[in-house]
């Protein structure tokens, strides 16, 4: 059964394993030093569409067939599918899973999404309204570009600060039989809302670590647990700004993960090589590192305890006209072996 923890913690008692995980990526993320990790790679960047949003939702497609059949289960064998991305309604989720036909809920939070949805999937198989969930999450450079920043063509500058939405998907699938052998899903850690102020989109790291940290601390809190309890801390997509900010954050409250943590948008990318400034954002990169990376690392138990906190950034195309600050949120998992 689901049990409360503390203040924001959930515990799941019947060991909800991930019984499949599925990454694909585009062909950037490829070239960087996670390249061997992923199942799929797309070269194309249209991934054979007509528009980069029908692109993103073929990334959503194809992440959930794999985890399919690593799972070695069919869609008609999943009780409940969560899913969302990044774009207005969700539509990636909406337009690429509409024919798996599976019971669909859809989810939004920003680049936390993955996570989220993770945390949905798991209370379904815990509470035993399904034997098996899965959850899904995408993000796409062109069509993210497109529609929080400028068209593509206009080559406008960008500044240090700013991240690169990585162009990739990855894919879960829950399961409430105990499985030794797979990576269980122990706890989690739902967010609140905080805005510090922040109002610059090109700085998404620094509107973003006071919620990683706040979800971290009160984990810590909530669990009797401290940093060095864990083989490795995983921020989703903070970037070099937004860690160094969350080191800081959290030292005045007298925790220092700096020396077992790693961001998803700085590992994803190789920044000798390429131009990302601070690093790799979006929905897609949590997700694509999580079911591409770290969760083959726990499979095989180079690491059995870890956290995962995935951190997005609540603003739309709109508040930002409107000159508002960036509300943000950060959800965790405790996943183990």
């Amino acid at each position: 059964m689901v049990k409360k923890i503390g203040a924001q913690t959930i515990e799941f008692s019947n060991n909800v394993s991930i019984a499949g995980f599925g990454s694909i990526v585009g062909k950037k993320e490829a070239q960087g030093p996670l390249k061997d990790d992923f199942d799929k790679i797309e070269y194309d960047m249209h991934v054979g569409q007509d528009t980069w949003e029908d692109a993103e939702s073929k990334l959503q497609t194809e992440a959930l067939s794999i985890a399919l059949e690593k799972a070695k289960v069919s869609a008609k064998d999943i009780g409940f599918l969560f899913a969302g991305d990044l774009l207005n309604q969700c539509v990636s989720s909406s337009f690429g899973l509409k024919d798996y036909a599976i019971p669909y809920l859809g989810q939004y939070g920003a680049c936390s999404t993955m996570v989220q949805s993770l945390i949905m999937a798991a209370v379904m198989v815990e509470s035993k309204a399904s034997l098996l969930s899965a959850c899904v999450t995408s993000s796409h450079f062109c069509s993210a570009e497109r529609q929080y920043r400028f068209p593509l063509d206009y080559g406008g500058q960008r500044p240090q600060s700013a991240q690169w939405t990585v162009t990739g998907a990855g894919s879960c699938i829950l399961s409430g039989e105990q499985d030794d052998k797979k990576p269980k899903v122990l706890r989690a850690t739902v967010g609140k809302i905080v805005d510090l102020g922040v109002k610059d989109q090109n700085n998404m790291g620094a509107a973003m670590a006071p919620a990683a940290a706040d979800t971290i601390k009160m984990f810590f809190e909530d669990t009797n647990t401290k940093e060095t309890d864990y083989d490795m801390i995983y921020t989703g997509d903070l970037g070099k700004i937004g860690s160094k900010l969350l080191y800081e954050l959290l030292l005045k409250e007298g925790y220092d993960i700096q020396s077992r943590h790693k961001d998803c948008g700085v590992m994803i990318f190789d920044d000798n090589e390429f131009d990302v400034h601070s690093g790799g954002s979006g929905c897609g990169c949590c997700a694509s590192v999580l079911c591409g990376h770290i969760l083959k690392k726990v499979e095989k138990k180079e690491l059995k305890n870890v956290l995962v906190i995935a951190t997005g950034a609540l603003l739309s195309p709109v508040t930002v006209q409107q000159s508002k600050s960036i509300p943000c949120i950060a959800h965790l998992v405790n996943i183990v072996m």
